[in-house]
């Protein structure tokens, strides 16, 4: 596990050091971190996964968009990983048994991809709000491989911000996307984002990120209301920290158990960026934070957890890809992007 001592004094030296040289401009049960409010089994998530087939009990549906959404199953090293892609026909490979489906299998693609881990109890990867191609993704959502559909616990009731299968989780996401997603559509390996909900955003900020973004340079990654600093030791920080986009958002009626745990993340990932070399400026336009909304976990139009995780992810390439202002209609603030630096702090109603 990654330590660093004293992360807010440590921070703050760093930032003091920074200033010398830079012109500085201008956060279930309900004490569960990624608890979201369907704990039920809908849809047939824990589909078994018995063959090695990645099409197994394959269904097909369509995207809001007009696109084709694959529901699939693929078998990673003994265990089941449901997955959807919403995706043009045209861009599925001829192994996914998609009519119009016509790419070779791990062929580049045009467009990229946003791969969405969902909040405990999966409602996410049901609901699927990153469905569509946005930005030039494509959409992905995967299911959490837990009976209780947990991502970083595998078995077992919740258990707040403990994720005990972490790092295991952590690397089957990874491989899904780098062995079986490209047998199944043709997407631009070098254009890969990722977005997390409540629990999802635990296990990439906590495990997924800092061991295995650097495999995935220069895109970036939206961690909707949850966030946890590195959980195990970071790797090639300087592959990820320097290049990627992170934006944290949250609400101002947060868990509480995610009001501590939160900011800490964000210190972290800014220490990351703080010790490879990056001045004020320059992490500012990398890692930016808010958490203006006035609603609760997720509740980011103020009304609802699913309208509100909709909400952000159809502003995800004005969040998060280049030249995207930040501005998010049904958030009253001029922009959502603003830099972390200053801003670790973040405050909330019930704190």
């Amino acid at each position: 596990m990654l330590t660093i001592r004293s992360p807010l004094l440590r921070l703050v030296s760093s930032l003091l050091l920074l200033l010398l040289g830079t012109t500085v401009q201008g956060a279930p049960q309900q004490r569960n971190g990624g608890n979201n409010r369907n704990t039920g089994n809908r849809g047939g998530g824990n589909t078994n996964g018995n063959g090695n087939d990645a099409q197994q009990g394959a269904r097909l549906s369509q995207a809001t968009d007009g696109s084709t959404i694959l529901d699939a199953t693929a078998n990673l090293n003994g265990v089941p990983l449901r997955f959807k892609i919403s995706a043009p026909a045209s861009q599925f490979t001829v192994n996914a048994n998609v009519p119009g489906g016509n790419q070779n299998p791990v062929s580049q693609g045009q467009l990229g991809i946003n791969v969405l881990l969902h909040g405990d109890g999966g409602q996410s990867f049901f609901d699927f709000p990153n469905q569509a191609v946005q930005g030039n993704l494509m959409g992905v959502v995967l299911l959490a491989p837990s009976e209780n559909l947990l991502w970083g616990q595998r078995t077992g009731p919740p258990s707040g911000l403990s994720r005990v299968d972490g790092a295991a989780d952590a690397q089957l996401v990874n491989d899904f996307i780098q062995t079986v997603l490209p047998q199944v559509v043709a997407f631009d390996q070098s254009n890969v984002f990722f977005t997390g909900v409540s629990g999802g955003s635990l296990l990439l900020s906590g495990f997924f990120m800092p061991a295995h973004l650097a495999n995935f340079p220069n895109t970036g990654v939206l961690l909707m209301c949850g966030a946890l600093e590195p959980q195990v030791d970071v790797v090639n920080a300087s592959g990820f920290i320097t290049n990627s986009k992170i934006h944290f958002q949250s609400t101002k009626g947060e868990l509480e158990s995610l009001q501590g745990a939160i900011p800490a993340s964000i210190i972290a990932y800014e220490l990351l960026a703080v010790d490879a070399g990056l001045g004020a400026n320059q992490i500012g336009q990398l890692q930016t934070v808010d958490n203006t909304p006035n609603g609760g976990h997720c509740e980011f139009d103020g009304a609802g957890f699913v309208s509100g995780i909709q909400l952000i992810s159809e502003n995800f390439a004005n969040i998060m890809q280049q030249g995207g202002d930040g501005v998010v209609q049904g958030i009253e603030t001029a922009t959502v992007l603003n830099s972390v630096v200053g801003n670790e702090n973040l405050q909330f109603v019930n704190a």
